[in-house]
């Protein structure tokens, strides 16, 4: 697939100097820096420092303080109080990090409730609400979720359920009637960062029920290992607060994880090594996932919020097996899917809505992102789920699905997400009439240079600039995830040393240097095999690339982790 390499505008050569000099690095590492806004030496001493002082007030954000005086009002009636949340990553660890604080400060009469997938979907249930009432609860807290639960927070205050919402999505015109709700988003709310995760949310809350009722913050610092991994796995920008949270839960899930998480680092391959964003997205995230997508969340909330090693272990065992039965379904699902795309391919579609009856819901999505990869249009996969087609979808760089989704919905039931993916539920009947229309939906809106997948470069590089010492200063940059996103390089006029050796038939791993250079580094450049021998005959090429180090028999070297082969 060819992509297209984008290179960010020219900075100022005289800021590039100034900022330099003043906090003795090079060059290029100063013109990385002012493309990501940090432009003088106090900007940079914030960025390369995080501190938890420099967290926001959390009574800042609309509600906050009704929130908790209500929490305080239950815990001193010793009224009983559920934790509501999510199926997914973000939901999951915003009911552990919520449940395990009041419970740890003396609140035993608490609970938690996992909607189910498949029985009950995304959100604040009907069927929550009602058990939480049939079982005398008085306060239901919920989390990641309920922005839009308009009907249920209506049911909740008719049978005499104090509702809290703590969600991140974007509201809608109204709000739903509950007693309080949190989200940064709310177009009343003053409070100064909105991308917070739903656990990040939930933090919040806890960090001003920490200051109402003089709790020291370090135990709630404790929790940050939880909240760092819903960052990570939601794909929340980590900038300004979030990077802050992601920085010191990141230190927390490295050197001393809840016993949960540390069991999950165990089953990961994460046991000994330091932890960082890539780590959460691609070992820890996808088995808390798989808990909810294969069988029911609850027990990874279980996992979260163990108290002793034993269970935790158990535990973190069956979600890894139950991790290992969704790559299964994955990677089935995806050729079945691929197939069917090759096998209608049209060059003049816009979009993939795909259905199956038989292909399972918990993996849908995964599914879709997988199609992308190959054939980059906004992609629908649907499946059949009680009586329904029920689907998700993902979306390319530059379109907003969402709206897309949104165009169409006389035809659906059901639908929410935001622009980069979404969820929906429409009459089966209704799928060909859907796919009819969303495409002409897609074509008539999506820009040409959307169809193609673009690769963003920091820096063009010239390779001698590359040493240990710019790496080093280079990883303090992070942690790296969306909208911090680590630095990506170009460098040209290379050629090849020696010849290249593949690897399972879809990897390659070779020497460059540039034509005139001397010095040469490790390229492993993974799904790229197909250009060996273009490679080996090239005059001159070029590519782009993350750097990072590797360890061979204790010495350790800088390699290039090539993204991309252009030749000249």
């Amino acid at each position: 697939m060819i992509k297209r390499w984008i290179y960010p505008p020219i900075v100022d050569n005289q800021l590039v100097k100034t900022l330099s000099s003043s906090i003795n690095i090079s060059l290029p590492l100063a013109t990385i820096l002012l493309q990501r806004g940090v432009n003088d030496y106090d900007q940079a001493r914030s960025f390369f420092r995080p501190s938890l002082l420099s967290l926001y007030d959390p009574f800042l954000m609309a509600d906050m303080a009704k929130a908790v005086e209500r929490i305080n009002d239950a815990l001193f009636k010793n009224e009983k109080v559920l934790i509501y949340g999510d199926y997914d990553v973000d939901g999951t660890t915003s009911v552990a990090l919520i449940y395990g604080f009041l419970k740890s400060h003396g609140h035993s009469d608490i609970s938690y409730y996992i909607p189910d997938r498949y029985e009950e979907g995304y959100g604040i249930s009907e069927k929550g609400i009602r058990w939480a009432a049939d079982n005398h609860f008085k306060l239901v807290i919920a989390l990641d979720c309920g922005i839009k639960a308009f009907n249920n927070a209506k049911l909740a205050r008719e049978l005499a359920l104090d509702l809290i919402i703590c969600d991140h999505h974007l509201p809608g015109d109204e709000l739903p009637d509950a007693f309080a709700i949190l989200d940064p988003k709310r177009k009343d709310c003053d409070y100064p960062f909105d991308g917070l995760s739903g656990c990040g949310v939930g933090f919040k809350l806890l960090q001003a029920f920490c200051q109402q009722n003089t709790i020291d913050q370090n135990e709630l610092y404790e929790y940050l290992d939880l909240v760092a991994v819903s960052i990570a796995s939601d794909l929340v920008p980590i900038i300004d607060e979030n990077r802050i949270l992601a920085y010191f839960g990141l230190k927390k899930l490295t050197s001393k994880p809840s016993i949960g998480l540390a069991a999950l680092k165990e089953v990961s391959g994460l046991k000994s090594s330091e932890v960082d964003i890539q780590g959460i997205v691609f070992g820890i995230g996808p088995r808390i996932n798989a808990a909810g997508r294969i069988d029911h969340a609850k027990t990874a909330v279980q996992l979260l919020v163990a108290d002793h090693e034993i269970e935790a272990k158990a535990l973190a065992n069956q979600i890894n097996l139950k991790n290992t039965k969704r790559k299964d379904f994955d990677k089935d699902i995806t050729q079945e899917a691929l197939a069917s795309i090759e096998k209608e391919i049209d060059p003049l579609k816009r979009s993939t809505v795909l259905f199956n009856k038989d292909w399972h819901k918990g993996v849908i999505g995964i599914v879709a992102s997988r199609c992308i990869e190959s054939h980059y249009r906004p992609t629908i996969i649907l499946t059949e789920s009680n009586g329904k087609a029920t689907g998700s979808a993902r979306s390319v760089e530059g379109f907003d699905i969402y709206e897309a989704i949104a165009a169409c919905s006389d035809l659906l039931e059901q639908y929410g997400g935001h622009r980069f993916a979404a969820g929906l539920t429409m009459d089966l009947k209704d799928i060909e009439a859907f796919q009819k229309k969303f495409e002409e939906t897609v074509r008539s809106t999506i820009a040409e240079e959307s169809l193609f997948p673009k690769i963003k470069i920091d820096l063009d590089l010239p390779l001698e600039a590359i040493n240990f010492k710019f790496y080093n200063v280079l990883m303090q940059m992070g942690p790296f995830g969306p909208g911090n996103v680590e630095p990506l390089f170009s460098s040209s006029d290379l050629v090849v040393v020696g010849q290249p050796r593949i690897m399972k038939e879809l990897h390659m791993k070779f020497h460059v240097r540039s034509k005139d250079g001397k010095q040469s580094f490790e390229v492993l450049a993974f799904n790229l095999s197909s250009y060996k021998d273009q490679v080996v005959q090239s005059e001159g090429f070029s590519i782009a690339y993350h750097l990072q180090h590797t360890t061979y028999r204790g010495e350790k070297s800088l390699q290039l982790n090539v993204k991309d082969i252009r030749f000249e």
